[in-house]
């Protein structure tokens, strides 16, 4: 009866955000280098990481408690990956933060990039995988629940477990994303840069809308979530 939650629970503690380092020399020249953007290097990339993970640490340890806040940054060099930014945990718990080369190579400035380093370090810190494998968790057994009440056999039973767990991981991801967008502003604003002209990332990328069950806000509510907390600071 745990069979498909659990599935859709495997699954979401990879969908998590990663930790800050410096990225490692044997690898990263050669990754960054062919990702960079119009106005990156190398150097800009390792300034980011410099600059945004000791503030990413250090609002980890302030807004949580026994959280592990030993951030870690890494370049997926894989050139066929798409543009995506996203953060995980280790074996170790440990959160890492992962961006692909052709990110790298989309984002326009140093703002845009900082702003989504901190939008992925925001995901550890207000422990968003771990809420999304509970509202998956739970949504799998209440969709379990009901159809075995209504007689259903064991493949329905599976079906409804799927489609629970989905719901139920969903029907938050769009508040995860804006709290996420709103922590990375302070995040990034706090390491010395402009988070509104980092949002303008999200004016090249294609909106996703307003759809039932998406699992990223509409572009201009997550402009708007930026400058609004950004008039706070």
């Amino acid at each position: 009866m745990y069979r498909a939650g659990l599935c859709v629970l495997a699954a979401l503690a990879l969908a998590g955000c990663v930790e800050t380092t410096s990225v490692p020399s044997s690898t990263a020249p050669a990754a960054v280098s062919r990702a960079t953007g119009p106005g990156l290097s190398v150097a800009d990339f390792r300034q980011v990481v410099s600059r945004v993970e000791p503030v990413a640490e250090r609002e980890c340890r302030t807004r949580t408690t026994g959280a592990n806040c030993d951030f870690k940054i890494v370049v997926e060099n894989d050139p066929s990956a798409p543009a995506n930014a996203w953060q995980t945990l280790d074996s170790a718990g440990r959160p890492v933060l992962t961006f692909t080369v052709a990110l790298i190579a989309e984002v326009q400035n140093t703002d845009e990039l900082a702003f989504v380093m901190g939008h992925e370090a925001a995901h550890h810190i207000s422990g968003h995988i771990a809420r999304s494998q509970e509202k998956a968790l739970t949504g799998a057994l209440l969709g379990g629940v009901l159809i075995a009440a209504m007689g259903g056999d064991a493949n329905a039973i599976s079906s409804a477990q799927d489609i629970g767990a989905t719901v139920g991981a969903r029907s938050y991801s769009k508040n995860y994303e804006l709290e996420a967008d709103q922590l990375g502003t302070v995040i990034a604003y706090r390491a010395g840069y402009n988070p509104v002209r980092g949002a303008e990332y999200f004016t090249r990328i294609p909106d996703p809308g307003d759809r039932f069950l998406g699992s990223h806000p509409p572009n201009a509510q997550r402009i708007e979530t930026v400058r609004r907390t950004m008039a706070t600071l």
